[in-house]
């Protein structure tokens, strides 16, 4: 079997239909997720299920989020062409190759060794890289990178880090869900230096944001 055949090709696009049907409209978001080869960022005890609408566990206790999750979030940032975005928690690098897909420089940060490890390597073997990819604290970002015109977190926050909004370009938007045991996925545009306005977007399940100090 090939790494992408038509099989998968056919159950992606199903994938697509579905997503359109519960209320993805951007089609650039979703043409997106037409290329990218989700079974292949998951463990091969679930390469059958890849297209549902569904969670899996992936390595470190983690999760690879529901694909209506992964387009909703995307959607939320209103791409557009070459933007420099910054991804807190690569996980597996499935979200990562949809923003790769979508045309912009991603720069993209993972906590935990094997999430790293992994999503490297299969970023690399399908050639869907990000610009810049390194291991360490999301909740400090990249400063030396930044700023940067979208944000997007893909775990679950406590609360919004304010080092990230010092990332933002004024303009720009932070997608992020924020909560302890369930979240509300929140919208931050930057309107100047020391001005930001919230939105929120519903209920949605994360696993949580690591932070240094945790033991």
């Amino acid at each position: 079997m090939s790494v992408d055949d038509f099989k998968h090709r056919g159950r992606r696009k199903m994938l697509v239909d579905l997503l359109r049907s519960k209320g993805i409209e951007d089609e650039n978001v979703l043409e997106a997720i037409n290329l990218v080869p989700r079974h292949l960022f998951l463990d091969s005890a679930f390469t059958e299920f890849a297209y549902r609408d569904e969670a899996f566990p992936i390595a470190a206790g983690q999760t690879i989020s529901h694909p209506f999750t992964v387009a909703f979030q995307t959607q939320l940032l209103d791409i557009q062409p070459n933007e420099k975005v910054l991804e807190i928690g690569t996980g597996s690098g499935y979200q990562t190759a949809v923003l790769v897909a979508l045309g912009v420089e991603v720069f993209t940060i993972e906590r935990q060794k094997d999430l790293f490890d992994f999503s490297k390597i299969m970023l690399k073997k399908i050639n869907f890289e990000p610009r810049y990819q390194t291991y360490g604290d999301g909740y400090k970002g990249l400063p030396s990178f930044a700023p940067f015109d979208k944000i997007i977190v893909t775990a679950g926050a406590p609360e919004i880090p304010e080092e990230l909004k010092k990332q933002l370009n004024i303009g720009g938007i932070m997608v992020i869900p924020v909560g302890e045991q369930s979240q509300r996925m929140i919208v931050i545009m930057r309107l100047s230096e020391d001005q930001f306005e919230h939105y929120e977007f519903g209920d949605f399940k994360f696993v949580p944001m690591l932070e240094s100090r945790d033991k």
